[in-house]
């Protein structure tokens, strides 16, 4: 699908940006275009490849006009880019917003002015059933993508939602493994909380199967494993060899749940187990051919899958670990 195909990468000097630039250029890619607003993120990640099949672009996807002509001769792009972090998001709504809502409007817009064949939207478990202003704007932009397949136009659009990406920019492992390196007490803002986690290489694998299998208006859902926040500090500190840390509840933040579902209850009946990877939520707007399409889909999704529901053991939380290369 992506050989010899000009690939654009909104947000792509993230954490997932850097493993889905290193999976597409093992697929051939004829270009990749970094787009994002970090300057220095962009020159360690070109000093990193050194691949002259990589292009950086500075720029905002809340600018439409920088973000059109980045698309200009673009196959596919994947949306990436958004404010993640649910207390800057519940502190900073019209911030988030522009990012996260009329960036996505942007895309849409530019990627049918362009003719891109493609757009993949990542988006986020915190859109179901969402409680802060993170996973409302991601729960937005679903609608948006899903809807985009009605304008009369070459461009798909599907959606994929996952949960947390190990090792990402500000992500609770990496704190845990700054405060025991700092000897210092972890922090978790509740004992009992849960979220479901996966590998970058994992991850992309699985984002780049729902590029290659969608037809647009879909939602991709990875059945992602899960694990307690606590489970997952005590096992980096006997990674890392410090047993001795306290563990410290500092209390739920705003807009903060204790668990996580990948599906909501308005969802389920038209949500179809795809394979051993994925769910497939289906648009209850009638897009053309879609219902057809993944019409010998039977089995539906029976619950919400909860985080709670998935829950790794602390060795198989190792193991995730070690595959990913957090721990030795």
């Amino acid at each position: 699908m992506f050989e010899n195909a000009i690939v654009l990468v909104t947000g792509g000097t993230g954490t997932w940006g850097y493993e889905l630039v290193t999976q597409l250029l093992s697929q051939n890619a004829k270009k990749i275009i970094v787009y994002s607003r970090s300057e220095s993120n962009q020159v360690a990640m070109k000093r990193a490849f050194e691949n002259p099949k990589l292009s950086f672009c500075i720029g905002d996807v809340r600018d439409r006009e920088a973000l059109n002509k980045a698309c200009e001769g673009v196959d596919y792009v994947f949306h990436l880019a958004a404010l993640k972090h649910v207390p800057v998001c519940e502190d900073q709504p019209f911030e988030a917003l522009k990012t996260n809502l009329i960036g996505t409007q942007n895309v849409i817009e530019a990627a049918i002015e362009n003719k891109v064949k493609k757009v993949i939207n990542v988006s986020t478990d915190k859109a179901v059933d969402p409680i802060n202003f993170y996973g409302m704007t991601k729960a937005i932009g679903e609608k948006l993508m899903v809807y985009a397949n009605l304008l009369n136009t070459e461009t798909k659009f599907i959606c994929v939602r996952g949960g947390n990406l190990l090792g990402s920019n500000g992500s609770v492992l990496q704190l845990f493994i700054d405060q025991i390196k700092e000897k210092k007490q972890i922090g978790i803002t509740d004992k009992r909380m849960s979220r479901f986690f996966l590998t970058p290489q994992k991850a992309t694998e699985f984002l780049l199967k729902a590029a290659n299998d969608g037809i647009g208006g879909e939602i991709f859902v990875i059945t992602m494993p899960a694990c307690t926040i606590l489970d997952l500090a005590e096992v980096l500190m006997e990674a890392y060899g410090d047993n001795s840390l306290g563990v410290v509840e500092l209390g739920i933040r705003s807009g903060e749940k204790l668990h996580e579902n990948l599906i909501s209850e308005y969802e389920i009946q038209n949500t179809y187990i795809y394979d051993k990877q994925y769910l497939i939520v289906l648009p209850t707007m009638n897009i053309p051919n879609l219902q057809a399409y993944y019409s010998d889909l039977s089995s539906r999704a029976t619950k919400t899958y909860c985080s709670t529901d998935y829950l790794m053991t602390k060795d198989e939380i190792k193991r995730m670990l070690t595959k990913g290369g957090f721990i030795a």
